[in-house]
């Protein structure tokens, strides 16, 4: 057995290294380009992506990443929040662990965290996709990235990965708790909640994707931890791309029918994703407060992903700590 402790490897989505357009249009053209995430014909989805998406939505992306981008460190907050998760983990584990963080698509890369980790002498890796349910389209590609840079390995590290957590009692107690936290912060209270989590087109739940039965089942764990009536809690999916149909109800569409129909005060939580990022930053906190309130809401309020926060990490390293069993006490 080697003598170096083992790591943990935390990879989250991405982001682009700058707000520039340029920056944005090679990170897009690298996300999109990924089988897992875009499963058309390769020769149609060429044109399509080069013709149409990367000359369009790069920009408007850009723009979008310039309203969250943090100045002072030049980075997304994805990145700073993914850094801050990994420092905390390394504050938790002491010199027991070798924790390390990566990004899967631009950098810094899965690549070059396991190789990095590898020259120190680490043969036994934890990797932990920051995916708290499942999908083809998120932990997947992790896993393919992990053994295609393995694949061109002679020397392989041991293996493990940390599983979807969605149903784990640490983690709906987490954002149980994140929950009563923002809401002891309101002067008023909601008249609605939306869990608001990452769309995905349906065919892929067609084809066998359990992303929908898992975002299900978190709202329902959730609901339950909080003993919130059935009404109150809602289930929404954000961030659709072209025009294919994608899971319902849709984010925008419920935001703006609950303003119309009269509900004033209303509190979303983004369960699907681990760090703030632009999904969350721009286009709910931002964009999705801009919807209700133009039709008739009062009051909007998000609450944040568990981040670096100590109830996010003390969850991170609960489910760490049960993948790395035999290897830390």
């Amino acid at each position: 057995m080697s003598a170096k402790p083992p790591a943990l490897l935390l990879v989250n989505l991405g982001s682009p290294d700058s707000p520039q357009t340029a920056d944005v249009r090679r990170y897009l053209r690298e996300f999109l380009s990924d089988r897992r995430v875009i499963e058309a014909p390769r020769a149609i989805w060429w044109f399509v992506l080069h013709g149409i998406i990367l000359p369009f939505r790069s920009p408007r992306s850009a723009k979008a990443y310039a309203s969250i981008w943090d100045a002072d460190s030049g980075e997304a907050p994805l990145k700073q929040i993914t850094r801050r998760q990994a420092e905390g983990l390394r504050e938790v584990f002491g010199d027991a662990v070798r924790v390390d963080w990566a990004m899967r698509y631009g950098q810094p890369s899965i690549a070059a965290r396991l190789h990095a980790l590898m020259a120190e002498g680490h043969e036994r890796i934890v990797i932990f996709p920051l995916y708290p349910q499942y999908s083809a389209t998120t932990t997947a590609t992790v896993v393919d990235e992990v053994f295609r840079v393995l694949a061109g390995m002679r020397h392989q590290p041991t293996l493990r990965f940390v599983p979807p957590y969605y149903d784990h009692p640490a983690y709906i107690d987490a954002l149980a708790e994140s929950v009563q936290a923002a809401m002891a912060g309101l002067d008023w209270r909601p008249q609605r909640i939306i869990a608001s989590y990452h769309g995905l087109p349906k065919t892929c739940v067609e084809k066998g994707d359990p992303y929908e039965r898992h975002c299900m089942e978190t709202s329902r764990l959730l609901k339950a931890r909080l003993n919130l009536p059935d009404e109150m809690l809602l289930t929404t999916f954000q961030s659709r791309l072209g025009r294919a149909e994608w899971l319902q109800p849709y984010t925008d569409e419920t935001l703006r029918r609950l303003a119309e129909e009269g509900v004033e005060n209303l509190l979303v939580i983004t369960p699907a994703f681990a760090a703030d990022c632009l999904e969350t930053l721009e286009e709910i906190a931002i964009a999705g407060r801009e919807t209700f309130l133009a039709h008739g809401g009062e009051n909007y309020a998000v609450v944040p992903c568990l981040n670096a926060t100590p109830t996010g990490l003390a969850m991170l390293a609960t489910l760490a700590r049960e993948n790395m069993c035999g290897w830390v006490s």
